[in-house]
Order: structure tokens, then sequence, then C-alpha cells
């Protein structure tokens, strides 16, 4: 899906095209935003401002979403946009602009703060099989490489079954923020033949050997995408763990 296997992680208010163009030596894609996309989801969004958190917020959210792709089109990495919804109208928007920019689409169902979550986007989503479906038949209609950015340790979502699902709606990828629980990684391998993106706490060669003994085909970095010390280190771990495999099967 991506060459090398690893990503750069959305980072609210930081993931841009700057931000991507900075860490292209080591990834093989960046996965920009998160950015609300409808109402709600943005209404939420500058709750989150007035406690100082930083986010994308433009006049135009799909206007910026493709100004940002368009800044990356002579970047040797394969781009994506992580969007925020709590409606499904504004999902195949959002899906035709990152379409016609060769970009992948990464729908949210990953935010835990309060704020998204009371609007219905985000984590939430996760409880919501039938409407996250939705959003992903509704992206993958557009003809979009489209997946979904997940977190395991949520009571009550079988994640394994949800991502079978997302699969059978028509989704490409599901992202996976395994928080403290890697081995959920192993058990979404196993339910889907997803392409599956290893996220959470990915910094040298132990972490990644430990996502790929779970099956995962890619893994990706947050909080320190920024740090050009990790990334290396990662890439060359990747390279080491990853890369030079043979395409697994399962």
């Amino acid at each position: 899906m991506f060459t090398p296997p690893l990503a750069l992680a959305s980072l609210s208010g930081e993931a841009d095209a700057r931000w991507a163009r900075a860490g292209a030596d080591y990834a093989g894609a960046a996965f920009l935003g998160g950015i609300a996309i409808d109402g709600e989801s943005r209404a939420a969004a500058r709750e989150l401002v007035e406690r100082d958190r930083t986010e994308f917020l433009p006049d135009d959210p799909l206007a910026f979403i493709d100004r940002q792709l368009a800044a990356l089109e002579d970047v040797p990495v394969q781009s994506a946009f992580n969007v925020r919804s709590a409606t499904p109208e504004p999902i195949p928007d959002a899906a035709r602009v990152c379409r016609d920019r060769d970009a992948f689409l990464e729908i949210n169902a990953h935010c835990r703060q309060d704020e998204l979550c009371a609007v219905g986007c985000g984590e939430t989503l996760l409880r919501d099989r039938e409407r996250l479906c939705d959003y992903v038949e509704r992206a993958a209609d557009t003809g979009v490489t489209v997946g979904v950015k997940v977190r395991a340790e949520v009571p009550d979502v079988d994640l394994p079954a949800l991502a079978a699902a997302l699969e059978g709606a028509g989704a490409d990828f599901v992202h996976v923020d395994a928080m403290d629980t890697e081995s959920i990684v192993r058990d979404v391998a196993e339910a889907t033949d997803l392409f599956l993106i290893a996220n959470n706490g990915v910094r040298d060669d132990a972490t990644v050997r430990e996502y790929v003994d779970y099956g995962a085909d890619a893994v990706s970095v947050g909080r320190p995408s920024d740090n050009p010390i990790v990334l290396e280190r990662v890439r060359e771990a990747v390279d080491r763990r990853l890369a030079l495999e043979e395409p697994r099967s399962r």
C-alpha cells in the first residue's frame, strides 16, 4: 500500500503538509489532520481550542484538505487525510477531494476527547458499527482508498469483529492504536485481510518487531513524528523487520 511501510500518524493541529514534508525522508505515508468537517465536529473542535488544544479550524475544511494535499504533490510520500464527522453527509465530499489528489481518506473513530464524543464522532463511532460502516460505504463508493483509525481498550467494543465489518463495508485498511494491548493487532490481523497499520509506542526495533510478529503490515509513529532521531531509528527497524519481507498470507 505504501513503501516503506512506515507512516506518520495524524496529530491534531500539527500534521499538515509542512510536517509531512519534513518526515518524508523516513516514511512511506503521512496521515494529515485530523480535521473536523461538519458543523457538529467543528463546534466541538472550537471547544477544544478554548481549553488550549491545537486544532485545524479553517473556514472551509474541504478546501483546506485540497490545499494541503496539493502542497505534497512533489513529495515522494503517500498522502492521506484523517477526518472527523458527526454526520455522514460530508464524508463523500472529503473522499472525492482525497481521491482526486491520489490520497487516502482515513475516517477518525479514534479521538476520545469528551467534546468530540459528545457530538457523536471520534471514539463514539466504535460503538456505532452501523453508522461507521455507512461512513466507509459512502467513501468507498467514490473510489477513494479508505480506512479507519480505531482505538483498542474501549469497553464493549469487539475490535476484530468491527474490523471485519469495516472490510465488508469497503474499507481498504485499518489503523490500530493498540494502547497497552499490543496483541490486539494479532486479533485484528486474524479477523480480516485489511492492510493493518499498527500504532502506539513505535519507537525502536523492539516495538517494530513486536507489531510485525503480531501481523502488522506497517507501523506508524505518532507524537515523535517530528523527531528525526526517532524516525531514523524506526525506519531502520522497518527496513530490517518489514520492508524486506515477502508479503505474508493469512
